[in-house]
């Protein structure tokens, strides 16, 4: 039995079909639809491809492999002692139970949240909520983060009026030093998108029930005709606490995904393994691997790694990875053009950190060397330019 039918529950089942599990399936989905590429959304709100190329499995892909797709149907509750799950069209009993429910938009419960026309992003819904608007209305964003500007870029695309409000004094400012995210800011507002950084929202306004405006603790008030929460997720752990399964930030998970009771399973962005939840997608396919195995009796453990971010953010490519804090033993190295931008950060001879805008080609090659905790002090002066010959290059610029 799978809740949930987002990547990682749909790279389970693809796992579990191609090993001829003995398990007869059963999945269940609160959206009306099977698995779809959540991260092709973007693509979708802007106009750029639909989302019939996105969907990875429909109705017909679940019958041929002869899964039982409860789709539409939400589940109510679950028992563990008596093993079954309560469907909103019934009871259905498992021998093992994986629950796969994802992750909940963070709202922030600003006075006016839940007038008409205010939305998270977060799935088909969402995007076609944006895409519903007319050329020349306008929409605000809250969040200057992935999500965020990428809804922005797409309702720009669409001829929307778009502003961006985000707290922090620079865009994406987990992923981006300031001077890469000045970079995406000046692409944003070529894009003819305004941004606001440093601004607190206060209150959203209504009329007759529906959003008007978003009021900033400055008292700028901001008109809009749709207000976009983008502020990030939270673990959906409702179902499993109330089943009485151990939660502390998320469904807290072994090295084989099991949870506090034996049969039952967690995957996804709803667990906590060793403390750490998870937002992207390559650990999760990690876990539904995991999971495939000791499903099929199989003693694989999930590790968690350290990742890079590789992401592309209104057509522009960026990359970070390590720590690229300043620090007094740091030293940085920049290289710097009209259209990229990188900067490596080293410390007693190792590389630390790289963060790079718009060329992130180089961006395995400084990734390996972090993680490997090697000596750069022979390749110093060229390093910024990844493993080409360094003869006549430019000198870099070196930063305290």
């Amino acid at each position: 039995m799978i809740i949930g039918a987002g990547m990682a529950a749909g790279r389970l089942v693809e796992h579990l079909v191609a090993d001829v599990t003995p398990y007869e399936i059963t999945l269940f989905n609160a959206e009306p639809r099977g698995t779809y590429n959540r991260l092709m959304l973007s693509p979708v709100l802007a106009g750029d491809t639909t989302y019939e190329q996105i969907i990875t499995h429909d109705a017909d892909w679940y019958r041929r492999h002869r899964i039982a797709a409860r789709l539409g149907e939400r589940v109510e509750r679950i028992d563990l002692t008596a093993k079954v799950v309560h469907g909103a069209k019934g009871p259905v009993p498992y021998d093992k139970l994986v629950i796969a429910t994802g992750s909940t938009p963070f709202m922030i419960p600003l006075p006016g949240h839940d007038l008409d026309g205010v939305i998270a992003y977060r799935d088909l819904e969402d995007t076609e909520r944006m895409m519903s608007l007319p050329k020349g209305a306008r929409a605000v964003v809250i969040g200057g983060g992935l999500l965020g500007l990428e809804a922005a870029a797409g309702m720009a695309a669409r001829g929307i009026e778009v502003t961006v409000v985000h707290l922090m004094d620079h865009l994406m400012e987990r992923q981006l030093d300031p001077e890469a995210a000045a970079l995406l800011l000046a692409s944003l507002e070529e894009k003819g998108i305004r941004v606001m950084l440093g601004a607190q929202s206060e209150a959203i306004e209504g009329d007759q029930g529906r959003v008007a405006a978003l009021r900033l603790k400055d008292g700028t008030r901001i008109p809009c005709d749709l207000l976009c929460m983008a502020v990030g997720i939270r673990p959906a752990t409702t179902l499993a606490a109330e089943a009485g399964l151990q939660i502390s930030k998320g469904i807290v998970v072994d090295d084989q995904m099991r949870t506090s009771n034996s049969d039952v399973f967690a995957l996804g962005e709803c667990t906590e393994h060793d403390g750490v939840l998870f937002g992207l997608v390559a650990p999760l396919y990690d876990q539904a691997r995991v999971l495939a195995d000791a499903l099929n009796g199989r003693e694989t453990r999930f590790a968690q790694k350290s990742l890079a971010t590789k992401l592309k953010v209104t057509g522009c490519d960026l990359f970070s990875a390590g720590d690229f804090a300043e620090g007094p033993s740091r030293e940085s190295i920049y290289s710097r053009d009209t259209a990229s931008y990188r900067r490596l950060i080293i410390e007693d001879d190792r590389l630390i950190g790289a963060v790079m805008y718009g060329d992130t080609s180089e961006g395995s090659t400084y990734f390996d060397l972090i993680q490997s905790g090697e000596s750069i002090a022979a390749q110093r002066e060229t390093l910024i330019f990844g493993p080409v010959d360094a003869t006549d290059l430019p000198r870099c610029s070196l930063a305290a």
